[in-house]
């Protein structure tokens, strides 16, 4: 009997001893919060805020990356900035890889980070510096304001080598690109919902001249096809000048549902622009959006909440770069 009360006391201390240890742990990494910056850096947000707004009226294409890179980043295994590292002698960046082609404004994230340094030192990761300037970006566009939680931490190694495997390729079937978004936890009118960022920025002649040349697709518009030729007059376009056809001719600059009605007249620039305005488990959705720019919104947003908070690095793993473009241990 008094070996039973042992047992018994000794299962309760350390049940006790393990919920301790629980609530501490829990303490320390409360995981993705609103406003995680309010004790450490109250202004963190409203400098990177004011850094977008400036940039964007200095060099507009600033925002079509920031949301460009919340794709790139946190659609490759993890949110944690690994994006932004440089390459090193063993290691090769992500922003040199196939897949990346296109993607620029790296320095000015730079110059987001040094305002927030100077501000509070060593506190606000560059990966939450990503996701917010693309937050701030959509705005700048005319889009939603998402709120996006924060307390993301750096990642230290780069993720090239997997990156094919998470990022589709325009080329691929829509049937690809809807399994990688629904690994994250993005359903079907969420992945419409991403790809409507087609709506803004441009396509370089490298990745669409192959429905141009050398015969035209049959299924691009007719009436497109004529400014696409003028805008790419060359087979085989040189990768390093500047060719390139705006996705959207009406409102190049305005995050809008106006690429759904262009993709169901049939002037999507990209493969998977013309499967998502044809496939049937996406054109109902592509007709809705259409429609209805709330319903797009909508659907936007919550598609950019769930890529943002895709297995973040939070607590005490990964680090605070100093510099985003190097992890600490480099530094």
């Amino acid at each position: 009997m008094v070996t039973k009360a042992l047992f018994f006391f000794a299962l309760l201390s350390f049940s006790a001893v393990s919920l301790r240890t629980a609530f501490a742990e829990d303490e320390k990494d409360p995981g993705l919060v609103v406003n995680f910056y309010k004790d450490t850096c109250p202004q963190a947000e409203d400098i990177i805020r004011e850094q977008v707004k400036l940039l964007y009226k200095r060099h507009k294409n600033t925002a079509f990356s920031w949301l460009r890179n919340i794709f790139h980043d946190c659609g490759v295994q993890s949110c944690d900035a690994s994006l932004l590292l440089d390459s090193t002698r063993r290691t090769l960046s992500e922003k040199e890889t196939d897949r990346s082609f296109g993607l620029r404004n790296f320095r000015y994230l730079e110059t987001i980070k040094e305002a927030l340094e100077r501000e509070c030192p060593g506190v606000v990761s560059c990966a939450d510096i990503l996701v917010l300037s693309a937050r701030d970006g959509i705005v700048a566009l005319g889009g939603p304001h998402i709120p996006l939680k924060t307390g993301r931490r750096d990642g230290r190694k780069s993720r090239a080598e997997v990156v094919e495997q998470y990022l589709p390729d325009h080329n691929e079937s829509i049937s690809v690109v809807l399994e990688r978004f629904a690994a994250m936890g993005i359903d079907t009118p969420g992945v419409v919902a991403l790809l409507g960022s087609h709506s803004v920025g441009r396509t370089h002649c490298v990745k669409l001249v192959h429905r141009l040349y050398p015969e035209v697709d049959p299924e691009l518009n007719p009436n497109h096809v004529e400014h696409m030729l003028y805008k790419c007059p060359d087979a085989i376009p040189d990768p390093k000048a500047v060719q390139y056809v705006r996705n959207d001719r009406g409102t190049p600059m305005i995050l809008d549902n106006n690429y759904y009605r262009n993709i169901l007249d049939n002037k999507g620039l990209l493969i998977v622009d013309h499967q998502l305005a044809t496939d049937k488990r996406t054109k109902p959705y592509v007709k809705k959006m259409a429609k209805s720019q709330d319903y797009f919104f909508k659907e936007f947003a919550k598609a950019i909440t769930i890529l943002s908070e895709n297995n973040p690095l939070t607590g005490t793993k990964g680090e605070i770069r100093k510099q985003c473009n190097v992890a600490n241990k480099l530094h």
